[in-house]
């Protein structure tokens, strides 16, 4: 069997009950819009060496804190006014929303990028969460927080993202976890998520199997 069946009957085996209203809450940069950010190059302006750069600028003091926060909001501004988004990704948010599913964004961008981008693109969600409403992914805690906003069960639900936070934070809500990895390869963290996807025309299929395992 390959490593992507071994997947698909994994997810098969955990029964989510989409009983009700579901949600399927997705990150921004690289899941929705197309990867511009250069981390690394953060990094290097800001001082870091490796490792993740929000936690790393949370244990700066005040001054040099607020000097790499201004770093990061450039770099993110960069990206938002020259980026793309990817070519379907306004499509398939509208057969979710025609499938009865909420939409969500979780982003560990700020807010302030993150509206001008759904502005720009003319996207709909029914709920926005960044880095300024509180915990950011891995944490569990903004997923919750979304299902608890939707009225939805983290169990019915889904969290569609990019990197291994994205999976991490919808792994540890109890949500199903969808990876998206575009033309890049495949990363050594995939066989955490339930399913792995190259475009994201391909999640409403995904959807529908994993209603059909779950009427019978």
């Amino acid at each position: 069997m390959t490593h992507l069946a071994l997947l698909l009957s994994a997810t098969a085996l955990r029964c989510h009950r989409m009983l009700g209203r579901s949600a399927i809450i997705f990150d921004l940069d690289g899941t929705i819009t197309r990867p511009y950010i250069d981390f690394d190059a953060i990094r290097r302006d800001i001082g870091i060496a490796s490792g993740t750069i929000l936690e790393a600028i949370a244990q700066m003091d005040s001054a040099t804190r607020a000097q790499a926060e201004e770093i990061v909001l450039r770099h993110e501004w960069e990206a938002a006014r020259n980026g793309d988004i990817y070519d379907d990704a306004v499509e398939v948010l509208e057969a979710c929303r025609t499938n009865g599913f909420a939409t969500a964004v979780l982003t560990r961008n700020a807010r302030a990028v993150v509206d001008y981008l759904i502005d720009r693109y003319r996207l709909r969600f029914d709920t926005i969460r960044t880095r300024e409403d509180g915990a950011v992914k891995p944490s569990p805690e903004p997923v919750y927080s979304i299902c608890r906003e939707l009225q939805v069960d983290p169990r019915d639900s889904w969290m569609v993202g990019d990197f291994l936070y994205d999976i991490r934070s919808g792994r540890s809500a109890g949500t199903g976890t969808i990876l998206m990895i575009g033309d890049g390869p495949v990363p050594d963290y995939a066989g955490q998520a339930d399913y792995i996807i190259r475009r994201l025309r391909e999640i409403p299929a995904i959807l529908d199997f994993a209603n059909s395992s779950n009427s019978h």
